[in-house]
């Protein structure tokens, strides 16, 4: 399995997660999770490749998996693409890390 990782700081991580897990839902499996009002988890299954999303404390931790290098590259591609167009007045920018992460 090949897996990247990603951390985003920004106090609207809770926003973007569940943004990010409903515009993937209407065209893909995804979901989220919200613990006292605030959104925590997401997971969105793109078939070729998941990726798993945790919100806490102003962090955005983005955890992408597929098991052929070219699956992974595709969800990297389409997570860092809305991230960036959706947090466009932040300047988000997503800096990718090979291998797993921090538990997303």
């Amino acid at each position: 399995m090949h897996s990247a990782h990603a951390t985003i700081t920004s106090e609207k991580a809770g926003r973007y997660l569940v943004q990010l897990c409903k515009h993937f839902a209407h065209k893909i499996p995804a979901s989220w999770e919200d613990a006292a009002g605030q959104a925590t988890t997401g997971h969105a299954d793109f078939g070729f490749g998941s990726c798993a999303m945790t919100a806490a404390d102003g962090t955005l931790l983005i955890s992408c998996t597929a098991p052929e290098p070219e699956g992974l590259g595709k969800v990297k591609y389409v997570v860092e693409d809305h991230v960036v167009r959706f947090g466009w007045k932040e300047e988000l920018k997503v800096d990718w890390q090979d291998g797993p992460g921090a538990a997303a």
